[in-house]
């Protein structure tokens, strides 16, 4: 398998007609870990619907490749069947449709007609996969997220996230809501993923995340660009003191640009 690449260039993103990503760029290889921190406001989660083509958020300009294909001519399920994941903040709930079905019918789809898996390795496949993440063998018949608690979403974003084994995998505050033996067992989930064949755009507010999900690259966004990139140390330096010497340092004001959806 070749190692996958997603290019973000000069990307700029509008929601409603207000400009929220100004200029954006990134690129992530697989086998790498960037995690995206930044106050409220400053456009993390409309990258991240924007790159899995949530109808929402128009893109003004800029490019988005993926393996050297236009993401932006895919539709949304065309781009999940490329490599693309998107692990959501608040995912939704799928009344009548069991987590099972709902996994064999993801992961075929990432697969492609002819290649689909055989009922029984799927089913040995989700169960080792949902002791890693320690959930009962009775969320395989529960209906998507229907009466989930926080963690127990987060967790089945994660599953779904090992079962279809994307290319690119972007984890939008997986850890919001979380208490600390819920964050470890999800970034277990997510470590027992890391490999040269997908790449990982962890977005957080917090370094406690990054404690357990270790990052190659941290990136700062304030006013909907990228403003500073660098180590892991970044993050622990933002834990310690926070963004007003980012801001001070650019002449930055107000690092927001509006309330996000």
């Amino acid at each position: 398998m070749t190692q996958p690449k997603l290019t973000i260039d000069n990307l700029r993103v509008s929601v409603e007609g207000k400009e929220i990503l100004k200029g954006l760029s990134l690129e992530i290889k697989g086998g790498e870990v960037h995690a995206i921190m930044g106050p409220n406001g400053t456009g993390k989660s409309t990258l991240a619907s924007a790159l899995m083509g949530h109808p929402k958020y128009t893109v003004e300009s800029g490019s988005i490749t993926l393996n050297g294909e236009d993401v932006l001519e895919m539709k949304t399920d065309e781009r999940a069947r490329k490599g693309l994941f998107l692990a959501m903040q608040y995912p939704s709930e799928i009344s009548g449709v069991t987590n099972s079905d709902f996994l064999r019918s993801a992961v075929n789809a990432r697969r492609g007609e002819g290649n689909e898996i055989s009922l029984i390795k799927f089913v040995r496949e989700m169960e080792q996969k949902m002791k890693v993440l320690e959930m009962n063998e009775a969320f395989a018949g529960r209906y998507v997220n229907e009466g989930f608690s926080g963690g127990e979403k987060k967790r089945n974003e994660i599953l779904q996230m090992m079962m279809v084994k994307p290319s690119i995998a972007i984890l939008d505050e997986i850890d919001s809501g979380l208490d600390i033996d819920a964050l470890k067992i999800v970034a277990k989930g997510v470590n027992e993923m890391k490999s040269p064949d997908m790449g990982v755009l962890v977005i957080t507010h917090y370094q406690r995340l990054l404690n357990y999900i270790k990052p190659d690259f941290v990136h700062v966004m304030m006013q909907g660009k990228i403003v500073r990139s660098g180590g892991p140390e970044l993050a622990e330096k933002l834990e310690a003191e926070g963004y007003d010497w980012i801001k001070e340092e650019l002449g930055i004001v107000d690092e927001t640009v509006g309330q996000e959806a």
